[in-house]
């Protein structure tokens, strides 16, 4: 479905929104939930990752095809490693079997892991023959993929003797790594991260409890680049999210500062409001910490006509897409001068939106949503719209809420 936005009147905004639970949280949450059935799950994400995922924790059949969740890809692999008895061949899409899983099968293949490739070396699909892991030590560098660091944690206080992960050289993505352990500490798993050995015990069982998943900080980014957008005054309340929040993209609060957008947080709920005008100085952040919304980040700057530096983003070449060479490309299709390199994008100040461009998404849903909000400046179609509920369902219903007109192609 390819869909033409556009803002039918600048008016000031004024809405509430209800996003899904977290699909980080979400994710982890049921995989631990398989692990120990003593755990209750509310506010779920409604995201496709996560039904996905949920199919491939309940299904008995050898071929476990994930599509497009790279979280899913990575939490399953360790998962189904510890399955006594159980064999499958976990595969996903055609860009999924082009995105390297070699880095968390070498470490779970030094535990001890039956894991092999039916294809390319490095790849999925792949063959997992559940086992029992005796082994606790295990080497991973710091600077992966948090994912692989967080799919080895999941699983290691099921293991006989728990886990030490030590982690080689730099870290980077360390709020993805704390979300993890702080859900353990929740369960009662004992944990401990101190310089770069991580340390977890073996746990058997937990007591009976309910877990409610905050909603998705990475979803509520597009909400900060419309109000940004929007009249002085304009506000979203968004729920529910709380201030002590395990996500390192909450971090939005105080980089969409630089925009003049307030986040006020109540009881389950986020107040942005637009209070002043953007700051023209050049926006430098290092987003190691929080790569997802860098292309929210960049679209705004663009849209605001502000120059930025984002650095820390060498996760981003192995995402749904290449978000780096597609944010290159399509923001050079709207009039932007952008250069890209291996781990930063640099952005210079623009005076120019080329309207009626057609985004390509790449089947990577945070194209789509990132690009949205430029609706308030000139008309955008946006391809292959529907890719958005790999992570957000409601999103092109929220985007009509807020005054966006939608107009199928």
């Amino acid at each position: 479905m390819d869909i033409l936005l556009n803002v039918v009147a600048n008016k000031k905004i004024n809405e509430q929104i209800t996003i899904s639970g977290s699909k980080s949280e979400s994710n982890r949450l049921l995989i631990l939930q398989n692990l120990f059935p003593e755990i209750s799950i509310e506010n779920l994400s409604d995201s496709d990752d996560s039904v996905h995922m949920q199919h491939a924790l309940s299904t008995d059949e050898e071929l476990v095809n994930i599509g497009h969740a790279g979280t899913a890809m990575r939490f399953l692999t360790s998962y189904f490693a510890v399955k006594e008895g159980r064999e499958v061949v976990l595969t996903g899409s055609e860009r999924m079997q082009n995105r390297p899983i070699e880095i968390l099968v070498d470490a779970l293949k030094k535990l001890g892991a039956d894991i092999f490739y039916e294809d390319k070396v490095g790849y999925p699909p792949i063959r997992i023959k559940g086992t029992n892991i005796t082994t606790d030590k295990v080497q991973i560098n710091g600077n992966v993929s948090s994912q692989y660091i967080s799919s080895l944690l999941l699983i290691a206080s099921k293991l006989e003797n728990g886990l030490d992960i030590e982690l080689i050289g730099k870290i980077t993505s360390v709020p993805y790594i704390n979300m993890t352990l702080s859900l353990l500490n929740q369960l009662g798993i004992e944990t401990s991260f101190e310089e770069n050995i991580i340390k977890v015990l073996p746990k058997k069982s937990i007591e009976n409890q309910i877990v409610v998943v905050e909603s998705d900080w990475s979803s509520a980014s597009y909400f900060y680049s419309i109000v940004t957008l929007s009249e002085i005054g304009s506000e979203i309340q968004l729920s529910a999210y709380k201030k002590e929040s395990l996500q390192g993209d909450s971090c939005l609060a105080e980089i969409y500062k630089h925009f003049g957008v307030t986040t006020t947080f109540g009881d389950n709920f986020i107040t942005l409001k637009k209070v002043s005008k953007t700051k023209k100085e050049t926006l430098e952040i290092d987003l190691k910490n929080a790569p997802d919304i860098a292309q929210t980040i960049a679209v705004t700057c663009f849209a605001e006509g502000v120059a930025c530096n984002l650095t820390g983003l060498h996760t981003l070449k192995i995402k749904e897409t290449d978000r780096l060479v597609a944010l290159h490309d399509e923001l050079s299709n709207l009039g932007a001068n952008i250069t890209v390199t291996e781990k930063s994008l640099h952005l210079e100040v623009s005076s120019k939106i080329n309207s009626n461009i057609s985004i390509k998404t790449y089947n990577d849903h945070r194209m789509a949503m990132a690009f949205a909000p430029l609706a308030f400046k000139v008309p955008i179609n946006i391809l292959n719209a529907e890719v958005v509920t790999k992570s957000f369902q409601k999103f092109w219903e929220d985007m009509q809420q807020i005054g966006i007109k939608i107009d199928k192609l």
